[in-house]
């Protein structure tokens, strides 16, 4: 390993106060689903993925990211940032006027680390296949991940994009689904219930496998795990349980933190749960 896990988990606690800093700096953004999700990228970016911080677009030669529910934003930039893409100062732009920190990951003001505008729900997943289809085609033996939200699967381009997939035998593709049954409107279940996605996947013909998003050990190992299982005819999916809000407790489970942000009493209750092991930007 590049890292052990109290490492990871270390740096892990710095991001979520990165992501409640920058959201509560903003008075705007997604605090729920950035804090959920901070395991999966820091495992990503300080373990697993083969990247290079001296950003080039094509990324010949490296694994590469997509998030497709991207307004989960913060915790990306925390992690690009942490991990070399850019000053970890630039975090205090985060969605302010002219920042290349917008709420939604855009390409037009050339952020290191950043391939594509994403956010309209339902397309990450198009985009991450082409983007493995044409390391197919360079030969490149490397891996693209992307990463879903479980709300995001009752779009139907999501569907068309896994039957594609599945059929063209895009097996240098690792999909994540972050399954917190959590939308913005309320328990993905009750606003319209996306059902049993392993089985969905799989009868489209998907590799798939399931791990707790919050576990930092079970997070690595999975992922590793996956990456093992690339080149075999399939594309991979892991439908990965969080919880939302991870790490601040009366955020945890509530899905009214999907895209608040936290005034400043709450974000000094969030930030004396979250220990500075980093340095703050």
């Amino acid at each position: 390993m590049k890292n052990d896990i109290k490492t990871l988990e270390r740096i892990a606690t710095q991001v979520r106060r990165d992501i409640i800093r920058m959201v509560h700096g903003a008075q705007s953004g997604h605090p729920g689903g950035s804090l959920g999700c901070t395991e999966l990228l820091v495992a990503l970016y300080f373990e697993v993925m083969e990247h290079n911080p001296n950003f080039n677009m094509e990324g010949k030669n490296e694994d590469l990211f997509f998030l497709s529910n991207g307004h989960i934003s913060p915790v990306w930039y925390s992690v690009l940032a942490r991990s070399g893409y850019f000053d970890i100062k630039e975090l205090a732009t985060f969605r302010k006027i002219n920042s290349r920190l917008q709420g939604h990951p855009a390409t037009h003001e050339g952020l290191p680390g950043i391939r594509v505008a994403s956010g309209s729900l339902g397309q990450g997943l198009s985009v991450a296949i082409g983007a493995a289809q044409g390391k197919k085609l360079n030969h490149d033996p490397h891996t693209v991940f992307v990463l879903m939200g479980d709300g995001e699967q009752q779009e139907g381009q999501i569907w068309e994009a896994a039957m594609y997939a599945a059929h063209h035998k895009v097996d240098n593709l690792i999909g994540i689904i972050d399954y917190n049954d959590k939308q913005i409107d309320g328990p993905v279940h009750e606003v319209m219930n996306v059902g049993n996605l392993r089985n969905k996947y799989e009868a489209f013909g998907w590799q798939v496998l399931e791990m707790n998003g919050n576990d930092m050990q079970e997070v690595v190992e999975t992922l590793y795990h996956a990456k093992t299982l690339t080149g075999k005819g399939k594309p991979i999916l892991i439908v990965m349980s969080t919880i939302m809000g991870y790490g601040v407790d009366f955020m945890m489970n509530d899905h009214h933190w999907h895209g608040v942000a936290p005034n400043d009493e709450q974000a000094a209750r969030a930030l004396a749960q979250l220990e500075e092991t980093l340095g703050d930007y």
